[in-house]
């Protein structure tokens, strides 16, 4: 175990507006950090990890974004976790390792042993401590949680070669055109101070090729850095992969769940994982769904007794749910209202929306069928099946169903102010905010 004086700090990286635009609609009225999963600000979820961290000193938040955009969920989450959360804002792009080293001079302010380093598109357990205590056991520069995951997906990510034995890491390569690994990177990481040299390292070679340059004309051959500032600095190129295999940087690898946040469609994923995850880390933010208790009702939310809600469902403040509606695997933000008999299976229903009587917002469905220990998977365009008998699928044999969430309209997401007239159904579409919809749509955008 470590020293009781040893101090730790954690650095989540927000990003900025520029770097959200795949999240659209939703990032247009709120900071991509900000949008809720499971009730809770995406960001909220590594910073609660946080604070499980032994001797944890302070949380930074660096970004892009506009400080104003901070300053009221900052002020409410340090008071919340009673530990210090601050948001330090980025001028210009210094990549994934410059940002760091760009505030040094701050994050060393505590003198910490050791520095944490969270993506905050990232979804999973977070397990920080024990990634602490194998670091210390390592006695490296630096750790990376990793998971295993399919051949297929995983050039996708980073891919690294670990030794069996050491977990020493001995090989990385961002993104390769060709099959390295089943072990990714997945965006955490926990570092000493001497992340600081090298990064400075790396900028200080930098600053020697541009001189280089000047006297000789063979390096303006080299394109691969040379339009790089130098101090721009990549956490995954510039540090990583040259530092394998040399005794610095070691793997932590989790067997628990992972997923990256791109897209609205993964933000619905990630929502039900936590939600899952609640109900084994803080059952108190569930809502009862045996029928023998009243779900606890955060601000002013009405669900009417027969609305049918869950699994995987996440309500916000100001919601109206009428009678006989039913959701399922959905989002559904503040002040929305959901009218009789409405229908919202694998969707984001944006702020202030409105969903008529009637009315279906759904995706289209992979359903799993088990037949006599045989796997089946069958693509339902309007899953009209598992929308009129929600209840009795598993009578069928349908294992579970969900929609596409990496598609780009793989699920259904509605921006602000969106009103659904009564009886339309709308599929596998995306709304920009101020629409009203009053015939169907499917698989379409609507600008």
């Amino acid at each position: 175990m470590g020293s009781s004086e040893e101090r730790v700090v954690a650095v989540i990286m927000v990003g900025g507006p520029t770097k959200g635009t795949r999240f659209r609609p939703l990032s247009l009225n709120i900071p991509k950090p900000l949008f809720p999963l499971a009730g809770q600000p995406m960001v909220h979820h590594p910073i609660s990890a946080c604070k499980k961290i032994p001797n944890l000193a302070q949380i930074y938040l660096v970004g892009f974004y506009e400080e104003r955009e901070f300053a009221l969920y900052v002020s409410s989450i340090s008071n919340e976790l009673k530990v210090p959360v601050r948001y330090l804002r980025e001028d210009k792009p210094h990549g994934s390792a410059g940002g760091l080293y760009n505030f040094r001079d701050l994050i060393m302010e505590d003198s910490p042993s050791h520095i944490f380093l969270l993506n905050c598109d990232v979804c999973c357990s977070f397990p920080l401590p024990e990634m602490l205590e194998a670091h210390r056991t390592y006695g490296g520069m630096g750790t990376i949680l990793v998971i295993k995951v399919s051949a297929e997906s995983a050039s996708q990510f980073g891919e690294l070669v670990a030794d069996p034995d050491t977990n020493e890491l001995l090989h990385y390569t961002e993104k390769p055109e060709t099959f390295v690994s089943d072990r990714i990177n997945c965006g955490v990481y926990v570092f000493t101070p001497e992340i600081f040299t090298a990064i400075q390292d790396v900028s200080s070679q930098r600053k020697d090729r541009a001189n280089l340059r000047r006297v000789s004309s063979f390096e303006a051959l080299q394109s691969a850095t040379r339009s790089l500032p130098t101090d721009f600095v990549r956490l995954d190129q510039d540090i990583l992969s040259p530092l394998a295999g040399k005794k610095q940087l070691y793997t932590y690898e989790t067997m628990d769940f992972w997923e990256q946040i791109k897209t609205p469609g993964m933000s619905l994923k990630c929502s039900g994982l936590y939600l899952a995850q609640f109900r084994f880390t803080s059952p108190h933010l569930l809502a009862g769904g045996d029928g023998s208790k009243t779900a606890t009702i955060v601000d002013d939310v009405y669900i009417h007794p027969s609305a049918k809600i869950g699994p995987n469902v996440s309500i916000s403040a100001n919601a109206r749910i009428g009678p006989g509606a039913r959701l399922i695997c959905c989002i559904i933000l503040d002040d929305v209202e959901v009218m009789e008999n409405a229908v919202v299976i694998h969707s984001i229903v944006g702020w202030k929306s409105s969903i008529g009587r009637w009315s279906r917002v759904q995706a289209s469905f992979l359903l799993y069928f088990s037949w006599h220990g045989t796997s089946v998977i069958c693509y339902f365009p309007n899953a009209l099946f598992f929308n009129q008998y929600p209840d009795n699928v598993t009578k069928a044999g349908i294992i579970f169903a969900q929609g596409d969430y990496n598609a780009k309209l793989g699920v259904t997401i509605l921006g602000e102010a969106v009103t659904v007239e009564d009886e339309v159904v709308v599929v596998n579409s995306i709304v920009l905010p101020n629409k009203t919809l009053n015939v169907s749509v499917q698989e379409e955008i609507i600008l």
